[in-house]
Formats: C-alpha cells, structure tokens, sequence
C-alpha cells in the first residue's frame, strides 16, 4: 500500500487565502485578518476573519466553531443587504470598531469583543446624502479623527472629512478631495475605465501624513499601488516619484493592490493586498503580505517606501 509523502499531506491540509481589500489587526501577539469575501463566504455575507501567529499560516479564530467566524453578518444589527466590502479594524477607548462598505455607503460598527459581532445601535451608513466607499479612520495626535473614503464624480477620487467617532458622522463642512489622476501608472490602457483612486491607508510619522492608495480599475492588471506625503491631513498631497511602490513589476503578479499597512509583531513594516486569481482570471482574488522599508531622506525631509519583494507572503489557511 502506498502511503502518501509527509509534504504532500501538509500541503493538501492548507490552501490560499481568498480576501480582497484585506485588512491585518495585530493585538496580544496574533495577526487577525479580514476583508471582501474569503474564507468561502462571498462578498454579499458580511465579513469572516482568520487569526495567525506568523503571518503564514492562519485558521478560524480559538474557541470559534465551524469552517469560518463571521465578525458580521447581513441582517444583522448593522447597515447592509450587499456589496460588503473594504473593513478596517480598529480600537478606541476599549471599544472595538469596524468601518466597511455596504450598498455603496462606508458604514460604522461596534463590539465590547475584536472579532464581535459588530452592530450599530442606529442602523444607518456614516454618511448617506451620496455614495461613498473604501472607509479608512485616522486619528491624528490631537485626538480628532479623520475619515478617508472615495467618493464618485465621473470616477472615483479620495476624499477626507474629521470624523465625530462617537456620533459616527463626518463634518460635511471639512469635506476635502485629496488630489486628481494626475500620474501616468495611475491610468494604463491594460483596462480602459474613468479615473480610479480608492483604498487609503494613512499613518503619521515625524510630522508628515503618508496616503497610501490603489489606482486603476481593479480589473487591471495594472492595479497598483503609490503614496503621496503632506504637512496636514487635508493636504495639498505630494505624490511620490518612486510611485507605485507595488505593481506587478515589482511583486511579479497581475492586480496587486488596494490593501493596507500594519506593524507586525516583529516590529516590521508590512502590507497586506490582493492580487488576481492568475494571468487570465481576476476573481476570487488571492490575499498577498510585503515587508516594506521605509528609508528618511534628507534632502525630501520625509520618509520613502519601497517593498521587498523577495519577501512576499502568500499567506495559507490552515484546515
């Protein structure tokens, strides 16, 4: 009788990760990982997570029961019947929030507990006079807050507004747009579309904002993503030369994009993005991980990003 080899076992008991616009939150040493669709929940479901120690190898959250852990669910105490896309995880106060899309409107959730449920004592998105997608909550040091979203005007573009985190409701009279499409890699004829600026991250460091954002139709293979610095969280953005910083000429896959930044336990810079299926097909899209080197450079009197891309992660979910 044939037995099977060792390897061959270990790799039939993992398989990739299936999660767009992923997102990682790191406490008490694991990574918890979530984002649109994955885990074998389609996109319309709400959000599963994952938790891991390595970044690697990943599984249902301790204690929780079943093939997936849903952190929300539609019809749940929370805005949406579709379209759940784009979380982002987040603390404060000891309260655990969870900002996405749902029905084209960013969305603001609560839990006592980081993998919930997530509901809303008001069921209602944060702002509902017109769509707007891709939600990213910054604080800045003087505690306020501020939302990062897109919103639609012959195409999508980056948009910023202070954030009343206890209300859950932005300060329309902040309302800023971020910048225009103005590069060339921002724009491929790979896939002809409007213009497309969505998926921010932002993080602060020495004084300066750093906006990290995907540009392209998705569909493209040409989904990338670059940064742009400011002195002020509403800007003027500088968009940076050495943009895209991850592309599928420096990461070697096609659609590589729309994902966000993280500190891991090791005290490395990391980001966590999708890219497509494969050459030919873009969805399910797989969940991909980058070590990034930020380096100060003088003369800029600002931080540069590049990736490593030897060190691209393709993280696996462990049966």
């Amino acid at each position: 009788m044939l037995s099977i080899p060792e390897t061959q076992l270990a790799a039939q008991e993992k398989q990739e990760l299936f999660f767009a616009d992923p997102t990682i939150y790191v406490e008490n040493g694991k990574y918890y990982l979530t984002g649109t669709g994955g885990s074998g929940k389609s996109a319309s479901a709400g959000f599963a997570a994952l938790e891991s120690t390595d970044l690697k190898n990943w599984t249902v959250p301790t204690g929780m029961q079943g093939p997936t852990h849903m952190i929300l669910s539609k019809g749940g105490q929370a805005f949406g019947t579709h379209g759940f896309w784009a979380p982002q995880l987040f603390k404060e106060n000891g309260i655990y929030y969870l900002t996405y899309t749902a029905n084209e409107q960013t969305v603001l959730t609560q839990s006592t507990d980081l993998l919930g449920p997530y509901t809303q004592t008001e069921v209602a998105p944060i702002d509902g006079t017109e769509k707007n997608i891709d939600s990213y909550i910054f604080k800045d040091d003087d505690g306020k807050h501020y939302l990062y979203h897109v919103r639609f005007s012959d195409g999508n573009y980056l948009w910023v507004a202070e954030f009343d985190l206890e209300k859950g409701k932005i300060k329309p009279e902040t309302l800023t747009k971020c910048f225009d499409q103005t590069e060339p890699w921002e724009a491929t004829p790979a896939y002809e579309s409007a213009p497309i600026m969505e998926g921010p991250t932002v993080i602060k460091l020495k004084g300066k904002y750093y906006l990290f954002y995907s540009a392209n139709h998705f569909m493209n293979i040409d989904y990338a993503v670059g940064y742009a610095v400011s002195d002020s969280p509403y800007g003027p953005w500088v968009k940076q030369s050495d943009s895209p910083i991850i592309h599928r000429s420096i990461v070697g896959e096609n659609g590589s994009g729309h994902g966000d930044l993280f500190e891991g336990l090791d005290g490395q810079l990391y980001y966590v993005y999708h890219i497509h299926f494969d050459q030919q097909q873009v969805t399910p899209r797989r969940t991909r991980i980058v070590p990034v080197i930020r380096k100060w450079d003088e003369a800029a009197d600002h931080y540069t990003f590049r990736v490593d891309s030897d060190g691209v992660i393709k993280p696996m979910l462990k049966k």
